[in-house]
């Protein structure tokens, strides 16, 4: 694995906070009305993410994940102020302001979603990692899913295709512990969910969802495993959500005290810590780090506002073409 040095601590911080503020600011913007529909916020499982990115060959490496997708693409690579315009609806958003929160895409940097049908996305990147093994292209797919998502007969089927095909995929499951609203003990008779590889023979475990390092370990193992035709692994991150489900979600199924106590094991605080504690950065220089986060979530925000909205031929030319039917002008 590549080491994990005090240059990726530092990365590690000022992306985890960049996501942080960015999805704040969301949460702001989706109060005054100026992003609409759904809005899922990642705020906690940042760890996750962070710590797959530096297990991952960012030049070849997929990845695919369900609605609570607004920081991965940018983690790949994506332009935040881009994926800032597709919420608002822009036309210089990512799907020119066609798919809105949950369908953030960027085939240029290996990120196919964004899916909002629950579970739909696992099939899809098993189907990724066959056509990577079929054409020979030296590439693993990360596919992640929610805890509420395992529950569904197309995780089953994906698994058991994957392993008969030894395909180069790594599933993983971020358990935040309630799905929509629903604790994972009250959907299942096992809350190992990890447990699920099993029946398969597929590779998997839990991970520590709180630390990058950890995380980083761990999906390492799972994507060198891919990588080298081993076939797929299934791991169960361990992580939380602190917002609700969506931003409708009035969280009556937890209190808020089992939110502060999460909150002592934020990610971003953990990262913070070893920082301080290793002399890797002083206050002054996080305070920098700060203020660069804060900065460019205000330049997102303000491309995103400044940006027009989608002419209405847009609605024509995203559909489809056919050249024996002239009547409709396509533009792009």
């Amino acid at each position: 694995m590549k080491k994990i040095t005090k240059e990726v601590y530092l990365k590690w911080y000022e992306d985890m906070l960049f996501w942080r503020k960015f999805e704040d600011k969301l949460a702001a913007v989706y109060i005054q009305q100026k992003v609409r529909g759904f809005l899922h916020l990642y705020n906690g499982q940042e760890a996750v993410l962070a710590g797959s990115l530096h297990a991952m060959d960012l030049t070849k490496d997929r990845m695919i994940t369900a609605y609570r997708n607004h920081v991965q693409p940018i983690g790949m690579g994506v332009d935040p102020k881009r994926v800032m315009a597709e919420l608002f609806g822009k036309v210089t958003g990512t799907s020119k302001g066609m798919g809105g929160s949950m369908h953030i895409f960027s085939k240029e940097h290996r990120f196919y979603g964004g899916h909002g049908i629950v579970g739909g996305q696992i099939p899809l990147g098993a189907g990724l990692a066959f056509a990577d093994k079929y054409f020979k292209r030296d590439a693993v797919t990360l596919c992640y899913m929610g805890d509420g998502a395992v529950r569904q007969g197309s995780l089953h089927e994906a698994f058991n295709l994957a392993m008969l095909w030894q395909l180069p995929v790594v599933f993983i499951c971020e358990n935040n512990g309630y799905a929509m609203g629903t604790s994972v003990a009250r959907t299942a008779h096992t809350t190992d969910i990890w447990k699920l590889g099993l029946g398969y023979e597929m590779p998997c475990g839990p991970v520590d969802g709180m630390d990058p390092a950890i995380v980083a370990k761990e999906v390492d193992k799972a994507v060198e495993r891919a990588r080298s035709g081993g076939g797929p692994t299934f791991l169960e991150m361990k992580t939380y959500r602190y917002r609700g489900h969506s931003m409708s979600d009035a969280q009556h199924y937890r209190t808020k005290e089992e939110v502060e106590e999460y909150k002592k094991i934020d990610p971003i605080t953990q990262v913070k810590d070893v920082l301080l504690e290793k002399g890797y950065a002083s206050e002054d220089e996080i305070k920098e780090m700060d203020k660069r986060v804060k900065d460019l979530v205000s330049e997102c925000e303000k491309f995103a506002e400044e940006s027009d909205f989608p002419p209405i031929q847009q609605l024509y030319d995203t559909v489809y073409e056919q050249e024996d039917y002239p009547f409709l002008q396509h533009k792009l």
